[in-house]
């Protein structure tokens, strides 16, 4: 099993949860008005009169073979609208109950 950690502008967040399903990923956590920015060259995302846009984050624990799929889709979807931004992160998980 593996984490799944999405950072997403707050436009994507429709497209990504109807694409988990449509990859039978049912379970995620998601956070509303995520702050923050880019490592590189990412634009603000504060929320606030000069940078209004906020993040989105989702947490999705997910089948080792279904990784790949996801983070093609959304390697793809971030290609489409890059000054969005969109990241991804995947931890391995060593137990759960």
């Amino acid at each position: 099993m593996k984490a799944v950690m999405i950072i997403l502008d707050q436009a994507h967040y429709e497209q990504i949860t109807d694409h988990l399903s449509k990859l039978n990923i049912r379970g995620f956590t998601a956070w509303k008005e995520v702050y923050g920015k880019g490592s590189s060259d990412g634009i603000p995302h504060y929320g606030s009169h000069a940078w209004p846009s906020v993040n989105n984050s989702i947490l999705t624990i997910v089948e080792d073979e279904k990784v790949p799929m996801l983070l093609k889709y959304l390697k793809e979807l971030d290609s489409e609208a890059a000054n969005l931004g969109l990241r991804a992160f995947v931890w391995n998980i060593e137990e759960g109950m």
